[in-house]
C-alpha cells in the first residue's frame, strides 16, 4: 500500500470518527440543556494536560484535545471521565446533573446513542436516495467465483465454483456471500456439473483472521471475470508484444480462456514460455506471441472495473432506486439489519472455539475498511455503519460508558435507591480500566497483525 493510500484511509477515518463523536456528544449536550443542566466542557478528542484549541462561550468551554480516542461533554454534578471529586463533595446545585430526577438523567445519558441511531438511519437513507442499491446476483456469475488465497483452497473451494447455498440458505447476491460465510457450517457448490457439499470448520473465523496478514486481499472470494487488459507497465514483458489496453484475452496457447481462472491456469502451465495469445479487439480476433514470466505472468494489470464489465455485458448488476420518502424506510431497515448482524458477530467473540476474538482490532482495522481512493458513497456508507457500532458499543452495561450510567439509573428507578457517589466513583474507575485495557488489546492486535504481515508470517 502506498503512502498516499494510507493517508487517504487515515483522513477518511479521522473525518468519519470526528463527525460521529461530535454528534454523539451533541446528543448529551442538547438533552442536558433541555433539562437546564450546566455543561462545562464540550470536547472533540480528549485533552489531558493540554488542548489543541479551546474557546469559552457562555458557561461552556468548547475545544479539541490532542488524544484522538473519542470525545466528551462535562456536565456539572456528574461522575464521568473527568473524575472531578471536589465538585461532588459540595452540596448539589439546581443546575447539576445529580439534582435532576432519574428520568431526566436517563434521557441525558441515552442522548448520544439516540443521535447515533438516528444518524445511521438518515445516512443510510441518503446513500440509498442518491446512489441507490447496487447488487450483483449470484446467478449472473457465469464463471463462478475466484478463490483469493490458500485458506479457500484448504476449505475445498476451487476457482470457477458456483456457490448455491450456505447452511441451506441460498446466497442471492455476491455482496451477501462473506456475511453468510461468517456463520457457515455447510456450503453447497456446483463444480463441473456436479453438486458438492463442503463442511466448514468451527474455527473458520479464526483461520480467516490468521490468514489476513498473509493474503494479498482481505476477501476470501471475488467474482470470476473475463480478462481485459488494463495498464501495461513500461518494464513489462508485455511491452512490444502488440498487446493493447482494452484487449480481451480469449485463448492462451490454443486453449480457450473465457474467464480469469482459465487464463491463470493455462499461463501457470506454460511458465517462462513464449505462447500464442488470442485477443478480441474492436470486434476482430488478433493473435499475438507473448513471453510469460518464470511465474507464469503476462505483466499487465487486469481492467476488471465492475462498471466496464457491466458495460461490455460480462456482468449484470441489479440497481434499486428509492424515492425520497421511500429511502427513509429502506435506510431504517438497512441500519437495523447492520445492527442485528453486528450483534450476532459480537456474540461470537465470547465463543473462544470460533476464534472470532482474533478479529478484534483498533483504529488500523477500522481504517482498512475504507477504500484507498476517496469515494463519497463508500465514506457515508461506512460512517453510517460506524454510527451503528458506536451506538451499540456505548449502550453496553460497562461503567464509564453510557450503558453503565443507564444501568445504574435503571437500578435507581426500580429500587428507589440511588447508588452512592463513592460507589459510582469506583465503578467509573473500574470501567475506565476495562476500556483502556480493551483499547490497548485491540490496537495491539493491529500491531501484531502488521508485524506478522511484514515478516510474511
Amino acid at each position: 500500500m502506498t503512502l498516499s493510500e494510507i493517508l487517504i484511509k487515515a483522513a477518511q477515518l479521522i473525518l468519519s470518527l470526528s463527525i460521529l463523536v461530535v454528534l454523539h456528544e451533541m446528543g448529551h449536550f442538547v438533552a442536558a440543556k433541555v433539562f437546564k443542566c450546566r455543561v462545562e466542557k464540550f470536547y472533540l478528542f480528549f485533552d489531558p494536560w493540554f488542548s489543541l484549541f479551546k474557546k469559552k462561550v457562555g458557561e461552556t468551554e468548547y475545544g479539541i484535545g490532542w488524544l484522538p480516542l473519542g470525545g466528551y461533554v462535562k456536565i456539572s454534578g456528574m461522575i464521568d471521565e473527568s473524575m472531578d471529586k471536589e465538585q461532588m463533595q459540595q452540596p448539589a446545585e439546581p443546575w447539576e446533573f445529580r439534582s435532576k430526577p432519574a428520568w431526566q438523567r436517563l434521557i441525558i445519558m441515552i442522548g448520544g446513542v439516540t443521535v447515533n441511531l438516528l444518524l445511521a438511519f438518515f445516512l443510510f437513507a441518503m446513500v440509498l436516495f442518491v446512489w441507490g442499491e447496487k447488487q450483483l446476483p449470484m446467478e449472473s456469475l457465469r464463471g463462478g467465483v475466484l478463490v483469493n488465497d490458500s485458506l479457500g483452497y484448504e476449505l475445498g473451494f476451487r476457482d470457477g465454483d458456483k456457490i448455491l447455498d450456505i447452511n441451506g440458505q441460498p446466497v442471492k447476491y455476491f455482496e451477501d456471500l462473506m456475511p453468510q460465510m461468517v456463520y457457515a457450517k455447510q456450503v453447497k457448490i456446483e463444480r463441473d456439473g456436479s453438486v458438492l457439499q463442503l463442511d466448514i470448520p468451527h474455527d473458520f473465523i479464526g483461520q480467516l483472521v490468521d490468514n489476513r496478514g498473509r493474503s494479498k486481499t482481505p476477501f476470501l472470494f471475488s467474482y470470476n471475470f473475463p480478462v481485459l487488459v488494463g495498464k501495461i507497465p513500461d518494464s513489462s514483458l508485455a511491452r512490444g508484444s502488440g498487446l493493447r489496453k482494452g484487449d480481451h484475452i480469449v485463448a492462451v496457447a490454443g486453449t480457450p480462456t473465457p474467464y480469469y481462472d482459465d487464463v491463470r491456469s493455462v499461463s501457470k502451465a506454460h511458465k517462462g514460455e513464449k505462447v500464442p495469445v488470442k485477443v478480441m479487439r474492436d470486434g476482430s480476433e488478433v493473435t499475438l506471441q507473448m513471453q510469460l514470466s518464470p511465474e507464469g505472468a503476462f505483466g499487465f494489470v487486469n481492467a476488471n472495473n465492475p462498471d466496464d464489465l457491466e458495460r461490455l455485458g460480462f456482468l449484470k448488476f441489479e440497481t434499486t432506486r428509492y424515492g425520497f420518502l421511500q429511502s427513509f424506510a429502506a435506510g431504517t431497515n438497512m441500519a437495523i439489519d447492520r445492527l442485528t448482524d453486528y450483534v450476532r458477530q459480537f456474540k461470537l467473540i465470547f465463543q473462544p472455539s470460533t476464534g472470532a476474538y482474533k478479529g478484534l482490532g483498533g483504529f488500523g482495522t477500522i481504517a482498512s475498511i475504507f477504500p484507498s481512493e476517496w469515494d463519497w458513497q463508500a465514506f457515508w456508507t461506512m460512517t453510517a455503519f460506524l454510527s451503528v457500532i458506536l451506538a451499540f458499543m456505548n449502550i453496553l452495561p460497562i461503567p464509564a460508558l453510557d450503558g453503565g450510567h443507564v444501568m445504574f439509573l435503571l437500578y435507581e428507578m426500580v429500587t428507589g435507591r440511588k447508588p452512592s457517589d463513592k460507589f459510582l466513583e469506583y465503578a467509573q474507575i473500574a470501567g475506565m480500566v476495562i476500556l483502556f485495557g480493551l483499547l490497548l488489546f485491540a490496537n495491539g492486535m493491529d500491531v501484531w497483525r502488521g508485524i506478522r504481515g511484514w515478516f510474511g508470517g
